[in-house]
């Protein structure tokens, strides 16, 4: 993340994200495949590296092999195969996005950072390490089970996310660059899906 200055003066916090250049590597009809989609491919990779069904499929798009595939449906432009979009093709500055990601894994995690719980609550009166604890998980003799779903300790993080209406604030065509307002799901570094 970053901050750039805004027209009314003040600072606004915003993510950097390289959105291009990416290359169309199939487009699907209702005639085809049932439903109309375009997936786009983005970043390159080693030869040596992909499967042989997968080269063939950047063969016939006329393209490299991609580390990453994206199928989008309700595409609003017009494409070919084997067509490039650059950045500036699609967004534009004002436009509002959402983007996805899968966020930060932080392992096993208890109560309290996991689901926002206040522990137990004082140290006195008799308590002896309770404080991040999560206190009472059942109910009495009936139903005598602890139901499905009670927020309990557990992996935290790791999920996909969707973070919507983030602001496009600037676009850089000459590097593909997208500055959002806010922050995005992931690690630096990680692909990321971004939807009008």
């Amino acid at each position: 993340m970053t901050s750039v200055v805004g027209a009314d003066g003040q600072m606004v916090a915003c993510t950097v994200i390289q959105a291009g250049p990416c290359v169309v590597t199939q487009v699907k009809t209702k005639e085809t495949d049932g439903y109309d989609a375009v997936q786009l491919g983005f970043g390159e990779k080693k030869e040596k590296n992909t499967t042989k069904p997968l080269l063939g499929h950047f063969k016939k798009a006329n393209t490299t092999p991609k580390r990453k595939l994206v199928e989008f449906r309700n595409f609003d432009h017009q494409v070919n195969l084997g067509d490039t979009l650059a950045v500036a093709d699609v967004f534009g500055e004002g436009d509002f996005v959402d983007v996805i990601g899968t966020s930060k894994g932080k392992g096993f995690q208890g109560v309290v950072k996991r689901h926002g719980f206040r522990g137990v609550g004082e140290a006195t009166h008799g308590q002896h390490n309770r404080q991040r604890h999560p206190g009472s998980i059942g109910a009495c003799s009936f139903p005598s089970r602890v139901f499905k779903g009670l927020r309990m300790a557990g992996r935290t993080g790791g999920r996909r996310v969707k973070i919507q209406n983030l602001k496009v604030l600037k676009v850089m065509p000459e590097a593909n660059l997208l500055v959002v307002s806010g922050s995005v799901p992931g690690a630096r570094n990680s692909f990321v899906i971004i939807e009008k």
